[in-house]
Parts: C-alpha cells; sequence; structure tokens
C-alpha cells in the first residue's frame, strides 16, 4: 500500500494539473481552504486503496478541508470509529497527505447515551480519535452535537484545554443553535471558529435561525452538512415544499445547462458566512467534477425564487 500510494500520488501530480478552485482563510491567520469541503460520513466500509483513491482526488479538486467523526461508520460492520480509522490508515500509507490538508473531526456522541460532553469522555474520545488518525493533531476539533447535561463552563474548559495541550488548533462546533454557540463563547479562552449544522435549499433553517448571523458577526465558517439534502433533491418523495423548491431548482438548472447539484452548491455558495458545503459523495469522477466545473451564477432574483419555494410565497 505504501508503494501504491507514492506510484499513485506521483503519477496524479506529473498526469493532472490540480484545479484552481476558490479558496478562503479558515481563520485570519490560518490556512486557507477550497470552497468546498470533503465528509467522511460514508467513508467506512471500503478498502484502504479506494479511500487513498478518494482522499488523493478530493485534495487535486480543491477540497483541502477533510471532515470527518468518531461515530461516522457506526452504522456499518466496521462499527463505532471505523471511517476515523480508514482515514488513519490512508495517512499512515502516505505520509505526504497531512501537509496538503486541513483535518477535522468532531466528538460527543455516544451510542446509547447519547451525549456525553463532560470532560473525562470527551478527553478519552479525542485521544482515541487521534489514536485511530495516526496524527498527534487536527486542525479542527467539533464537538458534535451540545450535550443538554454538560454545563457550558465545564465544555469551555474542556475545549480549551484541547488547544492548549496541542491536541487541536481550533474549536467548532456543529448542531447547535445560535443561543447554545453564544453560550459557550461567553466561557471560552479560544475561539469557535466554525459551525456546522445542516443546510441546503430544502432546509433553509440557518438563515432564519441566527445561527448565519452569528457567524458573520463572529468572522466563523459556516460548514453545511448535507448541502443536498441527503438525497431528498433528487427524489419524488417528501412535503408540498420540497417539490416546489425542486421544481423551482430544476427550472433553473434547465435554464442554465446545469445540474440541480450545481445549483443548490451555488445557492449555499451566495449566502453571506462564508458557507462551505461538505460534499459527501464516494465517487470519485463525481469529486473531480466538482473541483473541475465552476458553480454557475444565481442573480439575486433567482437566488430569491429559491427562498420563496421553501417559504411557500413571496418575501413581505
Amino acid at each position: 500500500m505504501r508503494a501504491m500510494c507514492r506510484t499513485a500520488c506521483s503519477g496524479l501530480a506529473a498526469s493532472a494539473t490540480r484545479h484552481a478552485m476558490d479558496t478562503l482563510p479558515l481563520t485570519p491567520n490560518g490556512p486557507d481552504i477550497g470552497r468546498l469541503a470533503y465528509g467522511c460520513w460514508r467513508f467506512a466500509a471500503t478498502d484502504v486503496d479506494t479511500a487513498h483513491e478518494k482522499i488523493v482526488t478530493a485534495l487535486d479538486a480543491g477540497m483541502t478541508l477533510i471532515d470527518t467523526a468518531d461515530i461516522y461508520g457506526a452504522d456499518t460492520d466496521e462499527g463505532f470509529g471505523s471511517a476515523e480509522a480508514l482515514l488513519g490508515e490512508v495517512l499512515e500509507a502516505d505520509s505526504g497527505l497531512r501537509g496538503r490538508m486541513v483535518l477535522a473531526t468532531k466528538g460527543g456522541i455516544w451510542l446509547g447515551a447519547p451525549y456525553d460532553s463532560s470532560r473525562d469522555y470527551l478527553t478519552a474520545a479525542f485521544d482515541r480519535s487521534l489514536e485511530r488518525l495516526k496524527v498527534d493533531q487536527v486542525d479542527l476539533y467539533q464537538l458534535h452535537r451540545p450535550d443538554l447535561l454538560t454545563p457550558m463552563a465545564e465544555l469551555a474548559e474542556t475545549l480549551d484545554s484541547f488547544v492548549a495541550s496541542g491536541k487541536t488548533r481550533y474549536i467548532g462546533v456543529s448542531n447547535f443553535r445560535a443561543d447554545q454557540i453564544r453560550a459557550l463563547a461567553a466561557h471560552m479562552k479560544a475561539p469557535i471558529i466554525s459551525v456546522q449544522n445542516e443546510f441546503s435549499v430544502l432546509c433553509q433553517d440557518p438563515i432564519e435561525d441566527g445561527v448565519l448571523s452569528w457567524c458573520e458577526e463572529n468572522g466563523a465558517l459556516f460548514m453545511a452538512w448535507s448541502p443536498l439534502g441527503g438525497g431528498r433533491l433528487f427524489s419524488h418523495d417528501g412535503t408540498a415544499t420540497d417539490a416546489s423548491v425542486r421544481e423551482t431548482v430544476a427550472r433553473l438548472a434547465k435554464e442554465k445547462v446545469t445540474d440541480e447539484a450545481s445549483i443548490a452548491l451555488s445557492f449555499l455558495s451566495m449566502c453571506p458566512g462564508p458557507v462551505i458545503p461538505i460534499i459527501g459523495t464516494q465517487n470519485a469522477e463525481r469529486i473531480a467534477a466538482l473541483g473541475r466545473e465552476p458553480l454557475p451564477t444565481l442573480t439575486r432574483r433567482e437566488w430569491y425564487d429559491i427562498v420563496e419555494a421553501y417559504r411557500g410565497g413571496p418575501m413581505p
């Protein structure tokens, strides 16, 4: 595998020019990342060679932020932690990859609990993540979901300790409401540099719930999970609202001679924040295409057409 990775990487570098995806800084002084990120939610249950191909393709496409979590893979035969472990095998086999990526993981979900952000649990969970990933430090550690039983002051102390110890460079949160982010931030020494919540043309909550506004106010990135609606964008199921949004997106895709996914990603990319969609496709050709093909430009009217389809009527 080590020889294969070295050969594959050198071959890719020699035969292809890496895509010039637009970038932006993770923090004002931090590393640049691509305007799309690659997510490892469905990364488990595959072999190391295939996993390596996906990661290299994502990096070559400009998706330099690689996002995973300790719970990813829990729904597979390999079980809890398997997505991190697989990524760790890839990083161990091809030592040059770590320096090309901004590595992010998440913790705090415990099967059966369901959430535990206590200092003892979260510290042990993070240590296990580092072991599986075969690294001493990640760039971004995110609390996966808020634990309603852990006081924000205690959580802040734990997360600050991760930065102080060098286990992570930065802290983020996921699936937090705006008021929960403010409560946690009030106790932290380290800044919360990112929020990862669901956001798509079919789930526009962040526009209204104050989370996007909090990110703007505090200079934090918004990372959108399930940016294509978890497949609902391409199905005929769902609510009347889903159908209305799909119809609008399909119309715009036809007018612009592109596909629905590109319209959906363009919608997110236009939001202030900025918004970084996390791409979860396991198809290497699709990963490459997303980096190669520029997103279509939506007019202001077209962007609001999607919002109004979701709202079920015109803006006030």
